[in-house]
């Protein structure tokens, strides 16, 4: 069967190196960036560079898009000359930027009321695991069409995830990224009162890959207790509630900033006021989940 062939909006960051890669897989594929330099790279990696959407959708079974912003995409997808306008009926159109979950459904709606298909499919991971096709797909949408564009993914990524319906795969990346900028804070300011502290940063690192820490609760201890349903103790909250305690005295004593240990003091204090003082640490995600208003244990229970 002959591989599909695939219009790709937008060429920057991500869109260039998938859109050569794609290339380099054998799909036919024709590109549009509003930067011509980026068509131009394009067209130097194999693939058909275009003045307009209109011409990079001619022919295409799949339309392909990863643009910056919510307003991008609206225009690229929705406006005058888009995809929406120039697309085949049926097309395929997988939607891959990081945008607000509401715009991404919002245009998603208005793009299979008129007869095309939808997707809303994100991506994780850097720019050169795009050129290596080694990205992580997050995607959103009806079942049939995540098997249509399953080649194509991996052509694209080494794990590829159908989360769920539409809208899902753009929460999903929301959610990653929120855990990953606020893991940067967190790690900033760890190793900053490593350093008032007088510890060498580089032995900080060190020891810090080396422990649960450092490793990631979400790798180690969370699996294990409260996702998989127990919360008795192996280290109980009002331990944590001290050693945080510990931390951000430091902290303070040092001058150094803690503006996450603060916060999250004050939550194991409500935790441990709530009568949670001799369940596991991890019980942190039913205290957290009873605050928002969900029941006991909805936090890890599968639908």
């Amino acid at each position: 069967m002959m591989a599909p062939r695939i219009g790709f909006i937008g060429l920057g960051t991500m869109g260039g190196p998938m859109a050569a890669r794609l290339v380099a897989r054998g799909y036919a594929v024709r590109g549009f960036d509003l930067d011509r330099t980026k068509v131009d790279g394009l067209a130097g990696a194999g693939g058909t560079g275009c003045g307009s959407i209109r011409e990079a959708c001619e022919r295409a079974d799949m339309v392909l898009s990863i643009l910056p912003r919510d307003a991008h995409v609206r225009s690229a997808l929705l406006g005058e000359g888009g995809v929406l306008e120039c697309a085949s009926e049926g097309t395929l159109v997988l939607e891959m930027s990081t945008i607000s979950p509401q715009c991404s459904l919002d245009v998603g709606q208005r793009v299979i009321g008129n007869g095309l298909r939808f997707m809303d499919a994100p991506v994780g991971r850097t720019p050169a695991e795009a050129k290596t096709g080694e990205l992580l797909v997050m995607a959103g949408g009806d079942r049939s069409d995540f098997e249509s564009a399953a080649e194509v993914f991996s052509a694209l990524a080494t794990k590829v995830v159908h989360v769920g319906p539409l809208g899902s795969g753009i929460r999903m990346k929301v959610v990653n990224n929120y855990m990953s900028m606020v893991s940067m804070v967190l790690t900033a300011e760890t190793l900053v009162m490593a350093k008032k502290a007088g510890i060498d940063v580089a032995v900080a690192v060190d020891i810090l890959q080396n422990t649960v820490a450092g490793r990631g609760q979400i790798n180690v201890n969370y699996p294990k207790k409260v996702l998989a349903g127990d919360i008795s103790p192996d280290f109980p909250l009002a331990m944590g509630h001290k050693d945080l305690s510990l931390g951000v005295a430091l902290g303070r004593e040092l001058f150094v900033p803690l503006f996450l240990g603060s916060s999250a003091l004050e939550l194991f204090g409500t935790a441990c006021a709530a009568g949670r003082s001799n369940q596991d640490c991890t019980a942190m995600l039913e205290h957290l989940g009873a605050l928002a208003g969900m029941p006991d244990g909805a936090t890890h229970r599968r639908v």
